[in-house]
């Protein structure tokens, strides 16, 4: 059984930053690993996530050169750092893992196996 566990969001200032963590059990080597968010009354969108086949990474728009996706594959873990927040970013974000051996994705619907999700607010 696939879980995540998804830990370090909080209250920053505007130009600050935080790392959040997701923890993953299970079967995920063949899984991609997608950050996503959601903001009050908004649809969640996709943030950044990285193939399981050639670990390439990938950013929406809107966080490119901002935030920052890498893996420690010993520890079964995913990091999202963020640096220069912006009071936009703020959102619930979670982790998500794909179906096994899918081809990579930027929809949440291509994603089965969710994290709690961890909130992220950042103030003006």
């Amino acid at each position: 059984q696939v879980q995540l566990v998804e830990s370090g969001g909080g209250l920053v200032q505007a130009g600050g930053s935080l790392r959040l963590s997701c923890a993953a059990s299970g079967r995920t080597f063949s899984r991609n690993k997608g950050w996503f968010r959601q903001a009050p009354g908004k649809e969640r969108e996709f943030v950044g996530g990285i193939s399981w086949s050639a670990g390439r990474t990938y950013y929406a728009d809107s966080v490119k050169g901002r935030f920052t996706i890498s893996r420690d594959n010993a520890k079964n873990t995913v990091y999202l750092q963020m640096n220069g927040l912006k009071p936009e970013d703020t959102a619930v974000y979670y982790c998500a893992l794909s179906r096994d051996g899918s081809r990579w994705s930027t929809e949440s619907t291509n994603y089965d196996y969710w994290g709690q999700g961890t909130q992220v607010t950042v103030s003006s």
